[in-house]
């Protein structure tokens, strides 16, 4: 692990969602975030229960002190699509949480719009789980707002690795193609982490229990179990892979590509396609697997550790 480093000031932008609350689980629990809120948006399941996921979570890690921000219930023009045969009806595949301790209050893109204007420029880093639909509304509706966040990185794509949701397409850019293409060229310092690599971020049913060790380690070996299902060898970590890069960047390595976003009504929308014309993008495209799920696993117990 790298050495600790004063806490970077992070808003996180997610659907949760099983991965997505590993990712969250370990925000909280790493000591290496300042978590300002977490801004929700439709996805892996409808806005309510991603917002109440969210508070649930939060719950759970005794941290309802963490604001919840509600955000686009739909992407910018196309409808969404749940995941609900992976992540279950709730998107937690049943687990169970505490009730929410807080109420989400106010819109997610005008608070973002609050809290990076009155924050220093670049000191603010979004990390994005999701649909990249309140990016783009930030983008689009107040783009001198958008310019001040800092790092912005965002797990969706997927490069020379085969789609999760069509021969092409990930997810979460084919959710929202049109948020994706719009983000993809803003300009803002952008890295993306595609399937190419959160595939290689790989737990196996031995590993589980050595996750186990704190309240956010236990919860996690409990959610990874569920995302199990039956009959599987191994189970890729995709959004937690977004946290591990922004504190451990060194596990992984990027390309920078020329990239653009397919936004047709076909199969392939949400594509990432090889555009020389396009806005060179920072693109991890190799990761030391093992030693990303070990700094999952520390990560997670880093409270219990300094505890004892």
């Amino acid at each position: 692990m790298s050495a600790p480093a004063t806490p970077r000031r992070v808003i996180i932008d997610t659907d949760p969602g099983l991965d997505d609350a590993v990712a969250i689980l370990y925000a909280v629990a790493c000591g290496r975030f300042e978590v300002l809120g977490l801004t929700t948006v439709a996805g892996n399941i409808g806005i309510e229960a991603s917002t109440s996921n969210s508070l649930r979570l939060l719950a759970a890690m005794a941290r309802s002190d963490v604001p919840v921000r509600r955000g686009a219930a739909q992407p910018l023009r196309r409808g969404g699509a749940e995941l609900t045969s992976i992540h279950g009806d709730d998107g937690m595949g049943g687990l169970t949480l505490p009730p929410p301790q807080a109420q989400a209050q106010g819109e997610a893109v005008g608070w973002l719009v609050e809290q990076l204007q009155s924050a220093p420029a670049g000191s603010v880093d979004i990390l994005a789980l999701g649909p990249l639909t309140n990016i783009a509304l930030l983008v689009r509706d107040h783009p001198d707002a958008a310019a001040r966040m800092g790092r912005l990185i965002v797990m969706g794509g997927a490069v020379d690795e085969p789609g999760n949701i069509g021969a092409r397409s990930e997810y979460n850019f084919a959710t929202d193609p049109e948020a994706a293409q719009m983000v993809l060229g803003a300009g803002l310092d952008l890295t993306v982490i595609p399937l190419d690599v959160t595939r290689r971020v790989r737990v196996l049913p031995g590993q589980i229990a050595s996750l186990r060790g704190s309240r956010a380690g236990d919860l996690c070996a409990e959610i990874i179990a569920l995302y199990f299902g039956t009959g599987r060898e191994s189970r890729p970590l995709h959004d937690p892979c977004v946290m591990l890069f922004a504190v451990e960047p060194g596990l992984f390595g990027l390309d920078t590509l020329s990239l653009a976003v397919d936004v047709s009504e076909g199969p392939e929308a949400g594509a990432l396609v090889r555009y020389p014309d396009g806005p060179p993008i920072k693109v991890a495209m190799r990761v030391d697997g093992p030693g990303a799920i070990e700094a999952l696993r520390h990560g997670l117990n880093a409270a219990q550790r300094s505890s004892c």
